[in-house]
């Protein structure tokens, strides 16, 4: 093991030593699975306290990075990486830009039609009977008037979901869960107050055929359209939402 650090500026010392170590961990000095020094020798080797180098493994705890293991045996370690935990750190970041207002809902669609495309492709060259099946099953399920807005979105992100799945693609995966996790229900907020249940079920439908039948082109095509008529119904919903909001004007002239 390789550990070459530059010299650390004396303020907010955690901090720079779990990111001189982060940054050993991301370049492949410190693989995974790896045995750090223990903390005195880290203490030695950036000249500082050990209550400093304990607060550093803190951090990079917190951040999955490394893993503590008991024993003879013991110590710390390079932690592997969890895809799921990876993927939920983006998830929660894209759902604050969302909420802060950092992307607009045109910005969402634009994404939301481009990545999707790419995934029916994919998941039309790569899918698996299981996956067909999860895919058809949430269909059905749109299919039932009885369900609630609410169960309808979250089948409506459970549709999704299991089309990205149907990729195989493990970095795509990655980084399709933000875009399903938050960007999904943002527009189902939107949309399934205009009841746009049956649109939507046969738009899913007509993409699902399209991927049974490893015709990726005209998935991508088919999910595009669905995606462009779900656009058009935002803006409607959307000005209705302004107009309901906007401030009238009483006959004597006075804004209300």
């Amino acid at each position: 093991m390789t550990l070459e650090y530059e010299e650390i500026v004396r303020t907010g010392l955690p901090r720079q030593v779990a990111d001189l170590i982060r940054t050993a961990i991301l370049e492949g000095r410190l693989k995974v699975d790896e045995r750090l020094p223990t903390e005195e020798e880290l203490a030695q080797r950036f000249g500082i306290s050990r209550p400093t180098v304990r607060e550093a493994l803190k951090v990079l705890a917190a951040q999955n990075l490394i893993r503590a293991r008991r024993g003879p045996t013991g110590g710390t370690f390079v932690a592997r990486p969890d895809p799921g935990a990876v993927a939920r750190n983006l998830t929660e970041a894209a759902t604050l830009l969302v909420g802060v207002g950092s992307f607009t809902v045109e910005e969402i669609v634009a994404a939301r039609i481009e990545t999707e495309a790419v995934c029916c492709q994919l998941a039309a060259l790569n899918r698996s009977d299981d996956d067909l099946a999860r895919i058809a099953a949430e269909i059905a399920l749109q299919r039932d008037e009885a369900l609630s807005d609410e169960e309808f979105c979250a089948s409506d992100v459970r549709f999704h979901r299991a089309l990205v799945t149907a990729t195989g693609n493990g970095p795509l995966r990655l980084m399709m869960y933000a875009v399903i996790e938050s960007f999904v229900p943002v527009t189902n907020m939107l949309i399934y107050a205009d009841h746009e249940r049956r649109r939507t079920a046969d738009g899913h439908a007509r993409v699902l055929e399209a991927i049974t039948a490893r015709d990726g082109a005209r998935a991508a095509a088919l999910m595009r359209d669905h995606l462009q008529g779900m656009r058009a119904v935002l803006d409607h919903a959307l000005d209705r939402r302004a107009a309901r909001s906007a401030p009238t004007v009483s006959q004597g002239g006075k804004t209300e």
